[in-house]
């Protein structure tokens, strides 16, 4: 018998007081959520699912309360130990989008300029259709994919068998790519493999937590809550060290503020006086490392097909040491507008043997146009103290997105990558050949398009065909104002899969209805290399499917079934359970689906039924082999690599005509485009649109008061937004800032789409703009 209408009114109505208490504690000074959201309230016949949570990289646990087949509450799983019970306001409230009222139920097709309601089956006939004839008529390098990292692993690799296995195009990439690839290529640069060496269990470790470039209290609020309960119960310390002022900087120890650009100077400069001050672990570095140094004044990546290729040059210790002498202390602060007392502050706590230290990063560090250079700075530091690959030591690049580890790079949506590897190395290609039965020259040997210059091939007209899945890139893509008439053109077909409309769907020829998070099966992988496992927990309205099924439905449509022999009712387990053969061992080895159905994820390596907590460490890592207490075995001779990366201005930069620097970023409310969280009626209330933060005194000059419209205006185009002066955040002054969440003030018009020329991540963090009363 089901629980009384009455009873789950209160527990609906308990539910939202609490969320809304939640939301007012993150106004200062972080985000810390108390277990007992559901204390008091009766459950009813609740039946409660497991799962990870919908938004974030961090990678939450989930319960899930069923009623009727309906998704009527969520909590914290106190099982998980990513979040011990705890969630953020959108955690919270995931389920309450997926019965809004313009919710995509079924297909429709664009015919005479007006959208038709499509039977689910014909529509993949036509999408089948389109993309093969495209195919005949102009090869297979004119269709593509454009995925997310909020696609669920077997979506991810299905998308890569069709594109890569099947049609033989590396026309793959994923929104990823405009937030980890420079993470991905710091690593694979530094280390020779991917993903965090860490895990969280490092904040109960750690005596320094130093976040870089990062508001961890609403990009990342779980894990800022436990990095704040390590401060309050055994005094470990919190360093914000950012361009504007944020909720993570009043709730830290301490707060400092840098010019844009020059994180590059000021990590050269720890660096120099961790070595003149005697502090570098010369054993560590002895044993463990090399010295490379690659190619300087290597452009911004603003040219169409801008093709460019690091050469890396062994150097010595020595000649690295020497050229860390352009940046002092007293050098850098000239231009970094960091004192070289805090510099030599941050370089101190480096430098301390008997400390240990955890540094955090996300956008700030990889949307830049040395994204990569960044990411190896910061292991520089860490590989120079030997502070690495232990409890509570160690750099931990964080992700944004639920599955970004898990799907783009780990399954490998990136144009460049494959399920293990990468398209470049043969015995990789041979690899993926032998599991997917295919020809290996099927599978071509460079990469093509990343996503930033796929959108550019899209408005060349070099790309005749374009399906996006889970991703919004007319909203999400920099200096999209480019893209969007080229996407009109009736010369490209553009099939979009999504769950709600977008400016993204309104372009489409074809729209599918994907089913939500909860209303299929699915596996993400987070920032500490877990991967979770959730059962279908309800079903989805209309014709609403599977994005992994609908591309293996076409697949098969196009004459490729025989390469996707999966079945609809356990395609899921049959997916997962094929592409663990990619990585098989102790460097990477992938937990069996029974052990993830148990419980609340495991961390890979899976090696002899247990996770490996920390990488190339001989004492936690059984993939280390080299008889040393560490062994970074991505590269052949099993050392890292200390960089010699220099501080370059960036791409654009603030003048007369356009004399400030513009950020953007998100707010804890809202993720990403907004598509969801929008539509989830308490989180639109508290943040119904978007705005430009100013410094009061910028304001005070400009006759700008709180609240009045301003039109931000760059090179590429404008956008009108509401000031913001003294609320959430605080630019330095010359700076703005502006979340990218709401589709009807598109920032993405405004930014620059110069990128990494290595990672090929663009930069949405620094852009020049003037400021005008609108």
């Amino acid at each position: 018998m089901s629980a009384p209408l009455s009873s789950r009114r209160s527990f609906i109505k308990k539910m939202a007081a609490t969320a809304a208490m939640s939301a007012a504690a993150t106004m200062f000074p972080g985000i810390v959520f108390a277990n007992e959201q559901l204390v008091g309230v009766t459950d009813g016949n609740l039946e409660w699912k497991k799962g990870p949570c919908r938004f974030c990289g961090v990678g939450c646990g989930i319960l899930v309360g069923v009623e009727n087949g309906k998704a009527v509450a969520v909590k914290g799983d106190p099982k998980s130990s990513v979040n011990k019970g705890l969630l953020c306001v959108k955690g919270y409230h995931q389920t309450m989008c997926i019965q809004a009222s313009d919710r995509l139920t079924h297909a429709l097709v664009k015919k005479n300029g007006r959208y038709i309601k499509t039977p689910i089956n014909e529509a993949l006939d036509l999408v089948a259709s389109k993309m093969k004839s495209t195919i005949e008529k102009h090869g297979k390098d004119a269709v593509a994919m454009y995925t997310s990292g909020q696609s669920t692993i077997p979506e991810g690799y299905v998308a890569s068998k069709l594109m890569k296995g099947a049609i033989g195009t590396n026309n793959l990439d994923c929104n990823a790519r405009l937030c980890m690839a420079s993470a991905v290529a710091g690593f694979l640069t530094t280390f020779g493999a991917d993903e965090p060496m860490g895990c969280y269990e490092d904040i109960e470790h750690a005596d320094y937590f130093i976040t870089w470039g990062n508001n961890m209290a609403e990009m990342h609020p779980v894990l800022f809550s436990r990095m704040l309960e390590q401060k309050n119960k055994r005094g470990a310390k919190i360093i914000d060290f950012a361009t504007r002022t944020t909720r993570s900087s009043t709730a830290s120890n301490r707060s400092i503020l840098f010019e844009p650009q020059t994180d590059l100077a000021v990590a050269n400069a720890i660096c120099y006086e961790i070595i003149n001050n005697g502090w570098m672990n010369k054993k560590f570095v002895d044993n463990h490392i090399n010295f490379s140094k690659g190619l300087t004044k290597i452009g911004y990546g603003m040219e169409d097909k801008f093709s460019f290729k690091d050469k890396p040059i062994k150097i010595n210790f020595d000649e690295y040491k020497t050229f860390l002498e352009d940046y002092t202390p007293e050098k850098v602060e000239k231009y970094s507008k960091v004192s070289a007392k805090d510099i030599k502050y941050l370089a101190s706590i480096y430098g301390d043997p008997n400390k240990k230290v955890v540094s955090y990063w996300c956008m700030g560090m990889n949307q830049h146009t040395r994204g990569t250079w960044m990411n190896n700075l910061m292991y520089n530091i860490h590989l120079l103290t030997g502070k690495i690959s232990q409890p509570g030591n160690g750099p931990f690049s964080l992700t944004g997105q639920p599955s970004a580890c898990g799907t783009a790079r780990e399954v490998g949506t990136f144009t460049h990558k494959l399920p293990k590897g990468v398209v470049m190395n043969p015995k990789h290609r041979a690899l993926a050949a032998k599991i997917w039965k295919v020809p290996v020259e099927r599978i071509p040997s460079k990469p093509t398009y990343h996503a930033t210059e796929m959108f550019r091939a899209v408005d060349r007209g070099d790309i005749k065909f374009i399906w996006t899945q889970v991703v919004n890139p007319l909203v999400s893509l920099p200096k999209t104002s480019r893209y969007r008439p080229a996407m009109e053109k009736e010369s490209c077909f553009v099939v979009v899969s999504d769950v709600f409309p977008t400016p993204t769907s309104d372009v489409a020829d074809v729209i599918l209805p994907a089913s939500w998070h909860i209303e299929k099966s699915g596996l993400y992988g987070n920032s500490e290399r877990r991967t979770q496992h959730w059962d279908k927990m309800v079903e989805g309205p209309g014709e609403t499917t599977p994005d992994a099924w609908m591309t293996i439905q076409v697949a098969k449509r196009m004459g490729y079934g025989d390469l996707f022999p999966y079945s609809e009712e356990n395609h899921v387990e049959e997916i997962y359970n094929e592409y663990r053969q990619f990585h098989e061992g102790a460097k990477h080895g992938m937990a069996p689906l029974e052990v993830l159905k148990k419980e609340s994820g495991a961390i890979w390596p899976y090696v002899n039924g247990k996770s490996t907590q920390w990488r190339f460490n001989a004492k936690y890592d059984p993939a280390c082999d080299n008889g040393k207490d560490f062994h970074f075995y991505g590269k052949p001779d099993g050392k890292a690599v200390i960089w010699q990366r220099p501080y370059e201005p960036a791409a654009e930069f603030p003048d007369k005509e356009y004399p400030f620097w513009l950020n953007t970023g998100r707010v804890i409310e809202h993720w990403h485009t907004g598509s969801m969280t929008r539509r989830i009626p308490v989180l639109h209330k508290a943040v119904p649109n978007s705005y430009v933060e100013f410094h009061p005194e910028d304001a005070k000059n400009m006759g700008i008061r709180d609240g009045e419209n301003v039109k931000v205006i760059s090179r590429r185009g404008s956008c009108i937004l509401p000031a913001s002066i003294n609320k959430r955040g605080l630019p330095t002054k010359g700076q703005v800032f502006v979340p990218f969440f709401d589709e009807n003030m598109l920032i993405n018009d405004v930014t620059l789409d110069a990128f990494c020329p290595i990672s090929k991540e663009p930069d949405y963090k620094k852009c020049a703009v003037r400021i005008e009363k609108a």
